[in-house]
């Protein structure tokens, strides 16, 4: 088969003229840029969600272009080492992160110089961070908690404020300020270099670098409403840049906190420079993704999927209480700036019509042609472990009348589960009908050639019209199909056992 997905975004242009126009910034202050790289490094999924043809790791990529005069300083926040925040989409506490992404970078070819630890007043736990770091030769530096930040810009932008930070030592013209998640420190780690440097003679620079919002598109594009659904836990909002309006008379877009804090950046720069480089937030920025869009109507489509996506996850999230309801309301209303209703999803529709045929739980699966294909419980398979072979003889060409397993394969297993292992369910889960499958292989070459289409499943779409389990779950993120639920339980026991 092999159908490969619409793109919508040249990647290659992208690193191409992201890098230049990095470069560009740099030689206009003195040799010396502080960039504050907000958003993920790695793995920004997002963003290849909503802008196909976007690869996760391609900041990381652009940044290889730039290696030989570029540094990184990774900014963690002592609050956060004081109350071991975790990493969401990893699982991991921020200060084993440093760590992880010191290593990541460095297996790159990308340079380390230090760590900085911000909004430091003295935690016991930041030491302790600190003195592992420096035993393992990284050298760190303590930025301060100063009071009054960010408003009081006279005792900030002074030798009380700033100036009792240690002064961090930079060898590379460009200074990359990355953090494990926002709220790190990574501008105030910024503001404060440009104070000590100013102090030693040298006239540096800052700019900030995200992806979204996207300056160059409208503020009620998808691609940006999408960025807002992304972020809805955090209450952000995509706003027209009131000062970029009017200093050049033109329309771009920033997010709110970003405008908020302009006139204090403003005020601070006056005070360390004698005047602002900046006119506006936008002017700041450095981003060139706006330009690299190839096809508007595919990004378009695919970012309103990703609003119906995030509006299903803070469904589920509420149900199992680990989302609150003002990111329902924030995302329903976002949905209708996007005039998108959850039927625009295409799997959802399809999966509630199975579930509703069968009278019990139903999943759908759209393949990159656009074929729906679905899947429905039964004695031996749960309707999610049906789909996944539905899917996979339908991609490899085999009849649905073939069977790819037999049940000689699947009862040794359902005996396992329930006889020795104590699952009240012997219906198999996707994990175990992969592996089902694979161990099917050697005997039934069917079975061989629907485990050889498994990576065509990869950015598939699929909705069940029931909440999975987690090892349902994770099958689907590890084999990278997008995953929507209906928020109910299929019964109270798939909390205890599933």
């Amino acid at each position: 088969m092999g159908i490969k997905m619409r793109i919508g975004f040249d990647n290659d242009k992208y690193l191409k003229i992201q890098s230049e126009h990095i470069k560009e910034r740099i030689s206009q202050f003195g040799d010396k840029l502080y960039l504050e790289f907000g958003g993920k490094l790695f793995d920004d999924y997002h963003a290849s969600r909503v802008l196909p043809g976007f690869a996760p790791d391609s900041k990381l990529q652009m940044l290889m272009q730039l290696s030989d005069v570029a540094e990184i300083v990774i900014v963690i926040s002592a609050a956060d080492i004081e109350k071991n925040k975790v990493r969401g989409d990893l699982g991991i506490t921020y200060d084993v992160d440093v760590v992880r992404l010191i290593g990541e970078f460095e297996k790159k070819g990308l340079y380390v110089g230090s760590v900085a630890i911000t909004q430091y007043t003295g935690q016991k736990s930041a030491d302790a961070f600190k003195k592992k770091l420096e035993n393992l030769d990284i050298p760190v530096y303590i930025l301060y908690s100063i009071d009054g930040y960010p408003n009081n810009v006279s005792h900030i932008v002074s030798d009380e404020g700033y100036g009792k930070n240690d002064y961090i030592k930079t060898t590379r013209p460009l200074v990359v300020i990355t953090a494990p998640g926002p709220g790190s420190g990574k501008m105030a780690t910024c503001l404060s270099q440009l104070y000590h440097e100013q102090k030693r003679g040298v006239r540096a620079g800052y700019a900030k670098f995200e992806t979204f919002p996207i300056w160059n598109i409208p503020l009620k594009h998808p691609v940006n409403l999408a960025y807002e659904a992304a972020t809805a836990d955090l209450n952000d909002v995509n706003m027209i840049d009131p000062f970029h309006l009017e200093a050049y008379g033109e329309t771009t877009v920033n997010y709110n906190r970003d405008v908020e804090i302009f006139p204090v950046l403003e005020a601070m720069f006056e005070r360390i420079f004698g005047e602002c480089p900046y006119k506006s937030p936008t002017d700041m920025g450095v981003n060139m993704a706006g330009n690299c869009i190839i096809d508007d109507e595919v990004c378009q489509e695919a970012s309103r999927q990703e609003i119906i996506r995030r509006y299903y996850q803070a469904k589920a999230g509420l149900v199992d209480g680990s989302k609150k309801e003002d990111e329902v309301f924030k995302l329903e209303l976002l949905m209708k700036q996007a005039h998108i209703t959850p039927q625009d999803r295409k799997v959802v529709s399809a999966a509630l019509n199975r579930a509703e045929q069968t009278g019990a739980p139903a999943a759908a699966m759209e393949l990159p042609d656009g074929k729906i294909i679905t899947g429905k419980t039964s004695d031996l398979l749960g309707s999610s472990a049906a789909l996944l072979l539905n899917a996979l003889k339908e991609l490899a060409g085999i009849s649905h009348e073939t069977h790819i397993l037999s049940p000689a394969a699947i009862e040794p297993i359902q005996i396992l589960k329930t006889a020795y292992l104590g699952s009240r369910n012997p219906r198999l889960h996707t994990d175990e009908i992969l592996i089902a499958l694979s161990s099917s292989t050697a005997l039934n070459p069917a079975a061989q050639k629907a485990m050889e289409q498994i990576p065509n499943l990869k950015g598939c779409q699929v909705h069940t019209s029931v909440m999975l389990s987690q090892v349902d779950i994770q099958t689907f993120k590890r084999l990278g199909i997008q995953l929507t639920c209906e928020p109910i339980y299929e019964h109270k026991s798939i909390l205890h056992n599933a």
